[in-house]
């Protein structure tokens, strides 16, 4: 009898070994391959009013981890911020937990994709309403009709592009109480939009981690499962790369709770009325994404493993970090 069920035991681990993570809710994905470093690119400039960044990522599929491009989406509803999904060690396995929508962002993990997401909360822009305001100094927006402000986010730590949490190598953060909270908030799935450009990804071996060695041709677009278009944004070699727009090229942030203020609100009001060819509020939009409740729940937690969580109650947004740019 305890042989048998041994053997079921190692028949279910194995099934989640190869389990590719391309669900986002409800799926448990373990590997025992730690996932590789972030690649160092540019950010494409924001298409439209509503639209939220969310970063690239690694991917586990049949073939091994591959890279899902980060892009813009458009938020399912006004209010409403994106967590990314990381890949945390938990009892000897390397376990992804899958990104999500909900009123505050909550615990990625620690790791620092870059344009606002520099370890802990989201620095790129908060909710006032309906409406979203964007710090153009740590995300590329130079549209007309959006609400901007202008708040630098300092950065004086070492370059690291380390993409877990916990266990050898990774990064050594857990959550706060204030991101346990929002991860106990109502939470909702990532869009079909999202799902789709992950799928497109996993069907273009380009971006397989054992043909680009960590270096995908394509790192980031500027809509959802573009990857031709003038938006998209190959990796650089070097940590070094200064892209003009606020790119992932600086140190890891360390952020504090001192750090989590918001702009004044007179800085806030301020919106972009260059003279961009722009002017639909929100271009090629067909309606907000359709929601769906998120029903996901943590995994067993090793003595490394973070479990999601959210960002500090300060309204519809956060406005945190000590980042300016990643890598």
């Amino acid at each position: 009898m305890r042989t048998t069920r041994l053997i079921r035991f190692a028949l279910f681990a194995l099934m989640l070994v190869v389990v590719p993570a391309s669900s986002f809710a409800g799926v448990f994905v373990s590997v025992t391959v730690a996932p590789p470093v972030l690649p160092v690119y540019a950010q494409p400039a924001c298409p439209g009013d509503g639209y939220i960044w969310t970063p690239g990522y690694w991917a586990w599929g049949p073939d091994g981890y591959y890279w899902v491009p980060g892009t813009w989406v458009m938020a399912p509803e006004p209010g409403l911020l994106w967590t990314p999904g990381y890949w945390g060690w938990s009892a000897g396995y390397y376990v992804w937990h899958p990104g999500y929508w909900g009123p505050h962002v909550g615990f990625y993990g620690g790791v620092n994709y870059g344009f606002g997401y520099f370890g802990a909360g989201y620095a790129g822009g908060y909710w006032r309403g309906r409406n979203f305001f964007y710090n153009r100094s740590v995300t590329n927006v130079n549209i007309t009709n959006v609400h901007i402000y202008n708040k630098t986010v300092v950065n004086n730590v070492t370059v690291q592009r380390v993409s877990y949490n916990g266990g050898r190598g990774g990064i050594n953060m857990h959550p706060r109480p204030e991101e346990e909270r929002a991860f106990r908030e109502r939470r909702f799935n990532a869009t079909n939009v999202q799902a789709q450009h992950e799928h497109a990804a996993a069907g273009n071996r380009a971006f397989l981690a054992s043909v680009n060695h960590g270096r995908p041709e394509v790192a980031a677009t500027g809509r959802p499962s573009d990857f031709r278009g003038h938006g998209a944004m190959p990796s650089h070699p070097e940590p070094q790369y200064r892209p003009v727009n606020h790119g992932m090229d600086r140190g890891v942030p360390h952020p504090t709770p001192r750090n989590i203020d918001r702009p004044a609100h007179h800085q806030d009001d301020h919106s972009n009325r260059g003279a961009q060819p722009y002017n639909a509020p929100r271009p090629e939009n067909h309606g907000r994404p359709e929601l769906h409740p998120s029903g996901y729940h943590e995994p067993p937690k090793g003595p490394n493993a973070g479990s999601h969580g959210g960002a500090p109650d300060h309204g519809r947004g956060e406005d945190r970090g000590r980042g300016h740019d990643r890598h």
